[in-house]
């Protein structure tokens, strides 16, 4: 008899076919040593979409909605047909006695098999892998310790959940409003509190008076600058400046040392890597994610999609000696303390603990690493030597005084011990932006002290920052934070494993735009983005309300809550929503297209939507697709001014069009109607091609 392995992609069915002597290659599968390793190819069976229901759900209209499902219906995905009926014959071969689910460890993978293994009407019984990192020894540790699938139920109810939740929001909120306003408008669950959260931030920064204020700055003979407090009035500073400058010495009132100690960090979750990758390296989110998978696959970090900062008690023996190999692959000179305590806490870890570097970095070749990658395994391997580390120990000293009847400060820093801090120096010194600390006071024996200087400083007040995606980030994590009681456990907004791509969405939605420099780019919302956000109902837009389904999500994965009182209340709150909805006075303005032409075929407006330009009258099929084939054969894109051209004159010239044969040639695109508006196209050749 055989047992059959489920992965969720195929260079991880590869790895555990390798470790398990499964190596055999057949067509979309492994065999050998009694096993059967086969793979996904990520969803292969996805919810229905609402025709599946009722033929008449193809038309959007207000009138058929809310949508609310019954009896949830699913599909195998087009793309995927193929790998699914391998995975559905090799389930029912007579010889395969039982499943192993081997996708990722988390809440979407047990979705992903668990989809699979239900609409291949598989019955055989189902045990679990659970890894935390793709070595070999970790690997087959896991398989020697399988689990009962049963053990994973809750977690696949809450995955199940989520995604029907986010489809009753999705489909429910974008057709709503689509009709409301005349245009396709794509709502999310998770997606529009993050764009609201953006509109809002930046609607503070535009609302922003800057205030000016003047301080006095005293440059003190035995070394170190004192300030004032600071004035509203320029004329109050300058009478202080002028009474200075005539008294020309301080009194000295008290100087203060206090000894102040800095923690070693936590070890990385995956929010904590992506915002430092932003902050320091300029990656997105989903470039982080994408970078850390490709290390977890390569088995030189542990599985990245965590939300702990901790790991658990049975790791605590082992980790001196990983620590010890990290430091050696980074040239960090020993002996290094390793204080182990700090970073165990076992009721802190949930599905995994945090992100580390495997025992395999030691040995492997670094150097052929891709450059993204590199970096991304530096920060999650410094990280760990520093979270071992000793405290970074400093001494602060404040030294007051006083000039013509007023107080003056001057601040000090002196570096006391490194501590953590000279390792991270030292592994990360090319990438830390680092500020120049500050400079120690000297001790100053007299009570009186000269002034050597005494100038005007004009500053003013700054607005909130615009949203990085390390910002962004972290306010999707701290969502709703103010607003929950007093020790309620908070999920923020979406989950370590979805953030990123719910920020990439919003972008490839033309809801946000990314703004900047290659390494500091803001997130800023785009006039649609706005216009969304304005015309949405609060419930809809709210992170409290987002942040609350999290965390029933949340109990529902612990088995605390049943999933049909979670799935009532998204049903009762889609229903209120499609009852109460009207259309917004005022805001058909706002949410207007732009109109870029008028139609070669009836004379309507021609406007811009996400995919393309469209004729405005409703019988009228004409269109220029943004992703145009005619084009694209030429080695063209139809772009806005292309677009433009074409409207304008029927006709557009285009230099160095690419012909099969790789020759370029130059020629005029000709556009015309064919009789139900569908726009034509047809070339003017300039020479021979």
């Amino acid at each position: 008899m055989a047992k059959l392995i489920v992965a969720e992609k195929p260079s991880v069915a590869m790895s555990y076919a390798k470790v398990l002597g499964a190596t055999n290659r057949k067509d979309g599968y492994l065999e050998g040593n009694g096993y059967l390793v086969s793979w996904c190819v990520g969803h292969l069976v996805e919810l229905a979409p609402p025709n599946i229901y009722d033929a008449k759900y193809v038309k959007w209209s207000i009138a058929d909605l809310p949508i609310l499902p019954e009896r949830w219906q699913y599909l195998v995905s087009a793309s995927t047909k193929k790998q699914f009926g391998i995975l559905q014959k090799l389930m029912h071969r007579p010889d395969v006695d039982s499943v192993i689910c081997a996708t990722d460890a988390g809440r979407e993978g047990e979705l992903i098999f668990r989809l699979v293994y239900q609409q291949a009407g598989c019955k055989k019984p189902v045990f679990r892998l659970w890894l935390s990192s793709m070595e070999e020894n970790a690997i087959r540790e896991g398989f020697a310790h399988l689990k009962p699938s049963t053990e994973y139920d809750a977690l696949y109810n809450a995955a199940l959940c989520r995604e029907r939740a986010d489809w009753m929001v999705g489909i429910n909120a974008s057709r709503l409003f689509s009709c409301l306003y005349g245009q396709p408008l794509a709502v999310g669950r998770v997606m529009t509190p993050v764009l609201a959260m953006t509109v809002v931030r930046e609607a503070a920064i535009a609302a922003f008076t800057p205030e000016k204020f003047y301080t006095v700055a005293l440059t003190l003979a035995d070394g170190g600058t004192a300030s004032s407090k600071r004035f509203a009035q320029k004329a109050d500073a300058e009478l202080l400046l002028s009474k200075c400058r005539k008294e020309g010495r301080v009194t000295v009132q008290k100087m203060e040392r206090k000894e102040k100690s800095e923690s070693p960090p936590q070890l990385y979750d995956l929010t904590a890597l992506q915002r430092d990758a932003n902050r320091l390296l300029g990656f997105t989110a989903q470039q982080t994610l994408d970078y850390a998978q490709s290390l977890y696959e390569k088995r030189l970090i542990t599985y990245p999609r965590t939300d702990s900062r901790f790991l658990t008690e049975d790791m605590a023996a082992s980790l001196p000696g990983l620590v010890t190999d990290t430091g050696r692959a980074l040239a960090v000179e020993e002996p290094f303390p390793i204080h182990v305590q700090q970073v165990i806490n076992g009721s802190k870890v949930t599905d995994h603990h945090a992100l580390l570097p495997t025992k395999s970095m030691a040995n492997a070749d670094l150097a052929a690493l891709p450059a993204g990658e590199w970096n991304v395994l530096r920060l999650i391997a410094a990280r760990l030597l520093c979270a071992v580390g000793e405290p970074h120990r400093y001494a602060e000293t404040t030294l007051t005084t006083i000039c013509a009847g007023e107080e003056f400060t001057a601040k000090g820093k002196e570096v006391l011990e490194e501590g953590w801090k000279a390792v991270e120096r030292k592994v990360l010194a090319d990438i830390l932006n680092r500020k120049q600390e500050l400079t120690a006071l000297p001790n100053v024996a007299e009570n009186e002290c000269g002034i050597l200087n005494a100038e005007l400083k004009e500053g003013q007040t700054s607005p909130p920052k615009h949203f990085t995606e390390d910002l962004l980030l972290h306010a999707m994590e701290t969502a709703s934070a103010d607003s929950m009681p007093e020790g309620v456990e908070r999920q923020g907004i979406g989950t370590p494993a979805t953030r990123a791509a719910t920020i990439e969405k919003l972008v490839q939605k033309g809801f946000l735009e990314r703004k900047g420099t290659k390494k500091t780019k803001v997130l800023l919302p785009t006039d649609k983005g706005k216009a969304l956000i304005t015309v949405m109902p609060e419930e809809i837009q709210s992170p409290e309300m987002t942040a609350d389904w999290e965390t029933k999500l949340l109990q529902i994965e612990r088995g605390e809550m049943e999933p049909s009182e979670f799935m009532t209340e998204i049903n009762t709150m889609i229903t209120e929503l499609v009852k109460n909805t009207e259309m917004k006075k005022g805001a058909n303005a706002l949410m207007k297209n732009k109109i870029i032409g008028v139609c070669p075929n009836c004379g309507a407006n021609v406007v811009e939507r996400e995919k393309g330009w469209f004729c405005e009258s409703n019988p009228c099929r004409f269109v220029l697709w943004k992703d145009n084939a005619f084009f694209k054969r030429l080695g063209k894109r139809l772009d806005a001014h292309v677009a433009d051209k074409l409207l304008r004159d029927g006709r557009v010239r285009l230099k160095d069009c690419k012909s099969a044969k790789g020759k370029t040639y130059n020629a005029t695109v000709l556009l015309s109607c064919e009789a139900d508006g569908r726009s034509k196209f047809s070339l003017e050749f300039e020479g021979g091609c």
